[in-house]
């Protein structure tokens, strides 16, 4: 009888998706192109906050329950046996249920918008959500809001490919996605929309925001109605700024940047080294899952996004943090506390990456707050068991702290002050917020030119979204720019004569020159041969080696377009060589590519 009901019921959602498209069609041919966008923004944005609320309640109720029968079985160093279990779960469902396959983190998206057009699988719908939730639910040190934008965003961009939209609006919808996603995990619109615009996308005019926004308000208004306060981040702890500790929020910021790029690169790191067992997953996933388990045993805050932990830095009894711990007898003593919290700063980036690499899923969003909640309480406690101020107010720092690092990491600013301004109700710390963040984004800035999510693209030169013209050349495929089947080439033992009567059949005015294994020689230009064209006693005698012109420049197939675009600056010339392997493989005209350049641009300028 349960499996009649459950099927029955499967086959009622079914009914009622394809009823819902039939509606959506039909409305697509009763009004504008605009209106149906500004229509599609809030059905996206409606089903981001459904995959939020089911995300995040389920994900806390793993929590909660993992908890509970640690608790009722009082078995010993439960939460460190759990986030094992959490990510065995993951690699068994990624191998038996999602083909062996998963692609994590919200670069990703960056590599869809840039590469692929906003084109993403099916399977991140909801391969993310299945996935984070075992692996944070049970205790894994990472966040669940990289998976939330991930599926916010082929929410979004597959909704556009059913309904048969242009790039450009496949784009803006996939910006609406994430958006909502974000708008509805922190209740948070503003800082959706700046998310989406500061990460996701690399040019946008004024219009593309109405949808934008409709989406971000839309998500987080379900997320208020339907999802438990207690999931989200908030605090609503009275919050004021005094400009006299100005100077300590500089402090702050100087910190939030060196600490942001100390992270990334422990991150990288960490994960990095899980690559020697790309072929044995299981492996990967025990012996990274085991040295979490270890971290967690000795620093139980490590446990899970650390939400919990954040708020408790936030309030009158931060020492609550030693509860359950080894150094929970001296909970009493302020520097013992310190230098717990110190030392959990440079160990959240090794368990975040323990945690992604070993094989499970989630993202530095929220180890980006926790690790700035960290800090900035480390900072201020400082301060005032030094003596040095009495009065610092240690909450406002830890507060202010998140935007620092998630500032810095994620190179979003704006995001990180409008965030942390929402989430704490109200926005009487907004210019320590201003301070901080733009302190830590500059500094970061320094020492690292791309943000943590765009780092590995860019080192492959694969997506650059802080330079929007770097990012539409790299969405340019150059081998189709090469011209390659009208093209002639000719050899040494060739005379004059047959170029000649190339030249009259034909438009091209670059002459390549190779041997018999179709090794590039050398180059003869039209431009050489002219004054000689209409002498046929020169035609006749005049050899290709008088002629032949050395290659000094030459393009490489695998060559980047804006190296590309170097070389025909440095050379001056409107017509380069291709090859490949050490062969002559085509040329490629300096318009050809410009002319790609200005039909990229109109599919990707959002507008």
């Amino acid at each position: 009888m349960p499996k009649k009901r459950t099927v029955t019921l499967l086959l009622f959602i079914r009914q009622t998706f394809r009823k819902l498209e039939a509606i959506i069609f039909l409305v697509k041919t009763l009004i504008s192109e605009r209106n149906f966008i500004y229509v599609s923004s809030v059905a996206i944005a409606m089903t981001c906050a459904v995959a939020v609320i089911i995300l995040k309640s389920f994900a806390h109720n793993v929590f909660k329950y993992a908890n509970y029968i640690n608790a009722y079985l009082k078995l010993p160093y439960g939460n460190s046996i759990f986030p094992v279990i959490g990510i065995l779960l993951t690699v068994f469902v990624i191998r038996n249920f999602l083909n062996g396959n998963l692609e994590k983190g919200s670069a990703k998206i960056l590599y869809a918008v840039a590469k692929k057009g906003g084109i993403l699988p099916k399977k991140q719908m909801y391969a993310q959500i299945i996935t984070s939730s075992l692996t944070v639910g049970l205790g894994g040190s990472a966040g669940l809001e990289s998976p939330i934008t991930i599926t916010g965003a082929a929410i979004g961009s597959n909704y556009a490919q059913k309904y048969k939209l242009s790039q450009k609006d496949r784009i803006l919808l996939l910006a609406c996605g994430v958006a909502a996603g974000i708008g509805a995990a922190f209740n948070a619109p503003i800082a959706g929309v700046l998310f989406a615009i500061e990460v996701v996308l690399t040019d946008v005019s004024i219009s593309a925001f109405i949808p934008i926004i409709i989406s971000a308000a839309t998500g987080a208004l379900f997320s208020t109605v339907l999802l438990s306060r207690e999931v989200l981040l908030t605090f609503k702890q009275e919050q004021n700024f005094d400009f006299h500790n100005t100077f300590y929020y500089i402090i702050l910021g100087i910190l939030a940047g060196l600490v942001s790029v100390l992270h990334a690169r422990n991150f990288r790191k960490t994960e990095h080294f899980f690559s020697k067992y790309a072929n044995n997953s299981y492996k990967k996933a025990l012996i990274g899952a085991s040295l979490l388990a270890l971290l967690i045993f000795f620093f139980p805050t490590l446990y899970g996004e650390g939400y919990e932990s954040i708020k408790t830095l936030s309030t009158a009894n931060p020492e609550v943090l030693l509860d359950n711990t080894l150094l929970e007898n001296f909970k009493t003593k302020p520097w013992i506390l310190l230098a717990f919290v110190g030392i959990v700063v440079f160990l959240k980036s090794i368990a975040t990456g323990l945690t992604i690499g070993s094989g499970g899923n989630g993202g530095n969003f929220a180890p980006s707050l926790f690790v700035g909640s960290y800090l900035g309480f480390f900072l201020a406690k400082s301060i005032q068991l030094l003596g040095i101020s009495k009065t610092i107010p240690v909450s406002n720092f830890a507060i202010v702290g998140m935007a620092g690092i998630l500032s810095g990491l994620f190179h979003a600013p704006l995001t990180a002050i409008f965030l942390i301004g929402e989430i704490t109700g109200g926005y009487d710390l907004m210019v320590p917020l201003m301070i901080v963040s733009s302190i830590s984004f500059a500094v970061s800035k320094q020492f690292e030119h791309h943000s943590m999510d765009v780092k590995n693209l860019a080192d492959k030169g694969e997506v650059f979204t802080s330079d929007k013209d770097k990012n539409i050349l790299q969405s340019i495929d150059f081998l189709k720019l090469v011209k390659t089947e009208s093209i002639k080439t000719f050899t040494l033992n060739d005379s004059l004569e047959i170029i000649t009567e190339w030249i009259s059949q034909s438009q091209q005015t670059v002459f390549p020159i190779v041997d018999d294994k179709n090794k590039l020689i050398g180059i003869i230009d039209f431009n050489t041969i002219r004054p000689i064209l209409f002498n046929t006693y020169r035609v006749k005698y005049t050899t290709i080696h008088e002629l032949i012109q050395a290659p000094e420049y030459v393009i490489f197939h695998d060559d980047g377009l804006e190296k590309i675009m170097d070389t025909f600056e440095k050379s001056n010339s409107e017509t380069l060589p291709v090859t490949t392997n050490g062969k002559f493989f085509g040329l490629v005209t300096k318009t050809t590519i410009l002319e790609a350049y200005r039909e990229q641009l109109k599919l990707m300028v959002i507008e």
